[in-house]
């Protein structure tokens, strides 16, 4: 009796350990994936296409471990790439050739930061965290950018399920053998339905599962992530935006003015589709991969505009229509936000919260848009503390202290968090 429970101990804590050292390998994992994402949308995706395999102001960033022989030098080219490339370092000369543009500098960033990132670059190009870009689904509460941890915690759960069937088997069968050992009689069996220890295990897992998938699916309540409705016009940013560079501003202009990006008024869409009359660029799909007739949605917005491209000279623009878009980004009513608080005085890229918009044909929603994903960003983006005249902001000339304490060394950064970013009120007022 003695040797069998001596190795059913023996079999728990070898179980036991196997799960603690492998566990934290799987969460350690998935996080350093999430915490690249997150940085790799904060500091890279407003040059670099998010699907790493398309060119965009910088290079597809797909594969570029591969591409760099040292690893080292790869770290200081993203932390300050105009030093490496002042070295004379024949890979960085090189890649500086690329795109005409000049990478930002990151000198902040730590080994294990780049290695996060670099770690998400290479999950997403190959694949691993794609999503289906349902709109339907996601808008119901889609489950976005967390199906890669939901995977984990679903394999680490089915191996400590199965764990635990074994373990009870083990026990079942060594108390067996010793009533048998010792001529002991088995109390008679009661049905599954009347055993108390089984309800209870039962009750509780009932109560732990039902109680995750109520939480996970309250959380994502509203949450509309990869919400891709159909709109009443084709109209592509990856054509506008991308191919023909049309500035963000152009169209929504009152970004950089107000709080609301606004949509553009059938005017500004005539400003240049009185002139081009007839589709020629890049084939055009929908998001089920059906050919679109460019030429067709332009027709379509001269019916909202009542312009009849035979007589362009007759035109009565005060007669013209609003175009009835479909909304794709929704916050809560008792939530503040100002663009222009963003774009203006944060410089924050558009393609931080929109995603890589000049490669979009149909625009979805890239980001969650939740409290925590923004109080994250705030945690993490710094401001530019330059007050010149010129190139500055003089409004942060009031943080003395601050400014102090970057002179003095105490502090070589300022991130919205420290400027009150975090406080309820700067959101919910």
């Amino acid at each position: 009796m003695n040797n069998h429970k001596y190795l059913l101990n023996q079999l728990t804590l070898l179980i036991i350990a196997l799960l603690v050292s492998v566990a934290p390998i799987f969460a350690q994992e998935a996080a350093g994936v999430q915490e690249g994402k997150t940085l790799f949308v904060g500091k890279c995706q407003s040059c670099h296409s998010g699907d790493m395999k398309s060119n965009s102001t910088g290079p597809a960033l797909g594969g570029v471990q591969g591409r760099w022989e040292d690893a080292g030098k790869l770290h200081e080219w993203i932390r300050n790439n105009q030093k490496l490339i002042a070295s004379g370092y024949p890979k960085a000369v090189e890649v500086s050739k690329i795109s005409a543009s000049a990478m930002t500098t990151f000198p902040d960033l730590t080994d294990p930061q780049i290695d996060a990132i670099l770690a998400y670059i290479d999950a997403k190009a190959s694949g691993k965290l794609d999503t289906p870009k349902d709109g339907g689904a996601a808008a119901s509460g889609g489950e976005g950018g967390s199906s890669q941890n939901n995977i984990m915690y679903g394999v680490v759960s089915l191996i400590l399920a199965l764990v635990a069937l074994v373990l009870i088997y083990v026990n079942f069968n060594l108390q067996k053998a010793a009533r048998d050992a010792e001529n002991v009689k088995s109390a008679p069996s009661l049905p599954i339905y009347r055993n108390k220890t089984y309800i209870a295990i039962f009750a509780i897992v009932f109560f732990i599962i039902g109680g995750y998938f109520t939480t996970k699916g309250l959380v994502n309540v509203n949450r509309q992530i990869n919400y891709e409705p159909v709109q009443p016009i084709f109209y592509s940013h990856k054509v506008h935006a991308g191919v023909n560079q049309i500035n963000c501003l152009y169209c929504h202009g009152n970004a950089w003015e107000s709080k609301t990006a606004a949509i553009p008024s059938v005017n500004v869409c005539m400003n240049c589709h009185k002139t081009i009359q007839k589709y020629n660029g890049p084939e055009l799909k929908d998001k089920n991969g059906n050919l679109v007739d460019g030429t067709r949605e332009i027709q379509k917005l001269y019916e909202y505009a009542g312009f009849d491209p035979a007589k362009p000279d007759a035109w009565d623009a005060s007669k013209a229509k609003p175009i009835e878009w479909v909304k794709i980004h929704n916050l809560p009513d008792h939530v503040y936000f100002n663009h222009s608080q963003h774009i203006r005085v944060g410089n924050v890229q558009c393609q931080t919260c929109h995603g890589d918009i000049t490669g979009m044909d149909e625009v979805y929603q890239f980001s969650e848009l939740s409290m925590g994903w923004c109080v994250n960003c705030h945690r993490q983006t710094k401001v530019n503390f330059n007050v010149d005249s010129t190139t500055g902001n003089q409004f942060y000339s009031i943080y003395e202290k601050f400014h102090n304490d970057i002179k003095s060394g105490k502090m070589d950064s300022v991130t919205v968090k420290d400027i009150g970013g975090l406080e309820c009120q700067k959101c919910h007022y």
